[in-house]
């Protein structure tokens, strides 16, 4: 699912930076579960837009995914000048009180 995620934010949104980082580990979810991922876009198509906006694309774009196991997105989407602004820098993802199928 990874690849398939990486690949449609691409093909969409032609990113300046992009970084999808399965963060499924961090949950109450078997090992090697793809279904949490934390995502960094950066592209001028977020020009103009609100966050909201930005977030609908990509679920939009996503759609086949969320609902064939994907279970959580943590979006950042930013302009080039928003981060440029951020120091190329997202905030960090928040421990999951399940974090692990064995916590």
């Amino acid at each position: 699912m990874h690849a398939t995620i990486e690949a449609k934010l691409r093909a969409a949104f032609a990113p300046t930076h992009l970084d999808v980082i399965n963060e499924s580990h961090q949950h109450r979810v078997p090992a090697g579960s793809q279904s949490h991922f934390k995502v960094v876009l950066v592209s001028e198509t977020f020009t103009g837009q609100r966050t909201i906006g930005r977030h609908r694309a990509v679920y939009a774009t996503l759609a086949t995914e969320l609902e064939n196991g994907l279970h959580a997105l943590a979006l950042h989407t930013y302009t080039p000048q928003e981060w440029s602004d951020a120091l190329g820098q997202a905030p960090k993802s928040p421990a999951c009180g399940g974090a692990g199928i064995d916590a």
